[in-house]
């Protein structure tokens, strides 16, 4: 019964929040300083998920050529960079990553 309460109270918490700022029609503006350093989180959070799936594996740091993680999180960024292609980031980094795999 506690869990239910606690998930409760968190999806409530987690709702409350987002609304604020979803919400058009209440008087919450943020500033342009809060708002530029929010543009930073996104790409925090996603840097903080990514990385310990590119570079460690069976608790160890794994920066060998046989790496498939590695190599198609490579070939993902560049793919990133040149095209500004969600698509061809996509195929290119899944594709790398899948002939890493067969190959090493």
């Amino acid at each position: 019964m506690m869990t239910y309460i606690t998930l409760l109270l968190l999806a409530s918490i987690t709702f409350t929040t987002r609304y604020l700022f979803l919400e058009g029609k209440l008087p919450i503006r943020l500033g342009p300083n809060i708002r530029c350093l929010l543009s930073f989180s996104g790409p925090a959070v996603l840097t903080a998920i990514f990385i310990p799936i590119l570079f460690i594996h069976q608790q160890q740091l794994d920066i060998s050529m046989s790496n498939a993680y590695l190599w198609g999180g490579l070939a993902a960024s560049i793919a990133a960079y040149k095209t500004s292609s969600v698509y061809w980031t996509i195929a290119l980094g899944t594709g790398l990553f899948l002939l890493t795999g067969m190959f090493f």
